[in-house]
């Protein structure tokens, strides 16, 4: 069994922050990678961040470089993703997701934490 569960979305002031948590169960824990999608209104959804559990490595969309930061916590089996200086455009619905053996594709997903940036 693997539970993603996202918490942390609301409403926010462009140039505002918000800090996305996602607690994880011990399968996703043995994964090699999480990471954040978001899916705005009539859009794809696209990669936000990611990292892996054992080395920490990160990667970026470059459209959140510089303002976004994801971070992991192993002994709480969690992932979060600090975001600051917030812009309409960010507004979408962000989702916690799992690579298990890191394919690159995602096994398992959260049901997501809606974001919402006013202007």
């Amino acid at each position: 069994q693997v539970h993603l569960v996202e918490s942390g979305g609301g409403l926010v002031q462009a140039g505002g922050s918000l800090r996305l948590s996602c607690g994880a169960s011990e399968r996703a824990f043995s994964s090699y990678a999480m990471c954040w999608f978001r899916q705005a209104p009539g859009k794809e959804r696209e990669f936000v961040a990611g990292i892996t559990w054992t080395g920490g490595s990160t990667h970026y969309a470059d459209s959140v470089k510089g303002r976004f930061t994801i971070s992991r916590d192993n002994a709480k089996n969690a992932v979060y993703l600090q975001m600051d200086s917030l812009k309409p455009e960010d507004t979408a619905l962000y989702t916690c997701a799992a690579d298990l053996n890191g394919s690159g594709a995602m096994d398992y997903w959260g049901k997501g934490t809606l974001v919402t940036v006013s202007s």
